[in-house]
């Protein structure tokens, strides 16, 4: 195959669809994803077959149970997905808002419209449930995508692609409004976040080193968040259970994803009661302890933790542990340390509260519940294409307002410059 030309067709077609899509009426695209849904349940059976053989073929290949669990969807999952296609449909359509009107001395009315993006390149390792959420959140913001799965999930996402194209083309849209890239040659990537006449931003969701690769070698503008070390604190004025509960969902619910806990703070007037309690229900769900010499002489079954560990991501049965002086040093220590992507505290106390939220420097951060809460879903945009950690554009979890971007509009009467 010849990459670059191929890639050249997509991106042709992608930029084709991209301008139908801008003008497409909110029925029409609410009624692609009302269908998209409903295939997606019709045919359950054959996408769960279609990610056993993703699964075989990744168990042949040595791939980490983190990632396995990643590349994994059940029927609850399938279920997951088409309810936040139903959800999207629900949310009003932000295409064509306009906002901010404003009188200038000339006469001319200055106001903003909300526009699409245009053309969103997507490139995702393993979790074929982006495949789904990308195309509904593109589909109703009226952007074209072009999807990049990962190789391990080439079957799977090869289905879902298909149930994509049937729902837009029993809409009235055009199927080339949601592509998905039929080759696993990593050369597709390199044009792809490359093809600036057609592309006009990049979501790389993945692993560390893929999305330090994309951010390295765009030349088109990349919404991203490298990784996901975020932390519980647990104040000294933290209600035990509560704190029980957070730690134990906001760590062992799922080990392979970005808003996991991976770091433990606890304060010091509290750690002798508490930390040894915590430890223990890590430990019954298999979680390794990596600690501070006084969280290793609190908890006799941790190790010791190295500057390392709470710089890290795990996306694994592994936790760091520090047990710090107060509020003050928590907050010192997740942001420098953080990823800056969510944090949570755990507090009875108010003024504690609101100064965890004004001074982390993170892009969701939470006052006593689980950093597992952090996505698009839970957040009621229905879905997230990703989440970024930058500050321009979109922060945390990105919805609908984040694929598109406002332009000026000027409204006269026959006004001319003086």
């Amino acid at each position: 195959m010849d990459i670059k030309k191929y890639m050249q067709e997509i991106g042709l077609a992608a930029r084709a669809a991209s301008r139908l899509m801008a003008s497409a009426d909110s029925n029409k695209k609410n009624a692609a994803l009302q269908h998209i849904a409903s295939a997606l349940l019709r045919e359950k059976t054959a996408l769960l077959a279609a990610n056993q053989l993703d699964l075989t073929a990744a168990r042949a290949n040595g791939l980490d149970e983190a990632m396995l669990d990643r590349l994994s969807i059940t029927e609850k999952s399938i279920q997951a997905m088409a309810e936040g296609l139903t959800q999207i449909a629900k949310l009003d359509d932000p295409i064509g808002e306009m906002s901010d009107f404003k009188y200038r001395p000339s006469g001319i009315q200055i106001g903003k419209m909300r526009v699409p993006l245009g053309v969103i390149g997507i490139i995702y390792e393993a979790r074929p449930n982006v495949t789904i959420d990308a195309a509904g959140l593109c589909i109703k913001s009226g952007n074209a995508a072009i999807l990049r799965g990962g190789s391990e999930a080439m079957h799977c996402n090869q289905a879902l692609a298909k149930l994509v194209q049937e729902g837009l083309a029993a809409a009235g849209l055009p199927s080339s409004a949601v592509q998905v890239i039929e080759t696993s040659d990593r050369a597709a990537v390199g044009e792809l976040i490359t093809m600036k006449d057609y592309v006009d931003v990049i979501v790389p969701r993945g692993g560390k080193g893929l999305i330090e690769r994309i951010s390295n070698e765009a030349r088109i503008p990349v919404i991203k968040h490298l990784d996901g070390n975020c932390h519980v604190y647990i104040d000294d004025d933290a209600d035990f259970d509560k704190a029980l509960r957070i730690l134990e969902n906001s760590k062992t619910q799922r080990l392979g994803t970005c808003n996991t806990a991976e770091s433990l703070l606890i304060a010091r007037a509290v750690a002798a009661s508490m930390l040894p309690k915590l430890a223990d229900m890590l430990s019954q769900h298999g979680i390794e302890i990596r600690g501070c010499k006084e969280t290793c002489a609190l908890v006799k079954q941790a190790k010791a933790a190295s500057e390392e560990d709470y710089y890290t991501e795990y996306l694994a049965a592994i936790i760091s542990c520090k047990v710090v002086s107060g509020l003050d040093e928590a907050i010192v220590h997740i942001n420098q340390h953080s990823s800056q992507h969510t944090e949570a505290i755990v507090t009875e106390n108010y003024s504690k509260a609101r100064r965890f939220l004004r001074e982390v420097d993170s892009s969701s951060v939470m006052v006593n519940a689980s950093t597992r809460f952090a996505d698009g879903f839970e957040y009621g945009l229905g879905a997230e294409i990703g989440i970024s950690t930058d500050k321009l554009h979109a922060r945390g979890p990105v919805g609908l307002e984040g694929l598109t971007s406002l332009k000026y509009i000027v409204l006269g009467d026959g006004q001319v410059r003086a």
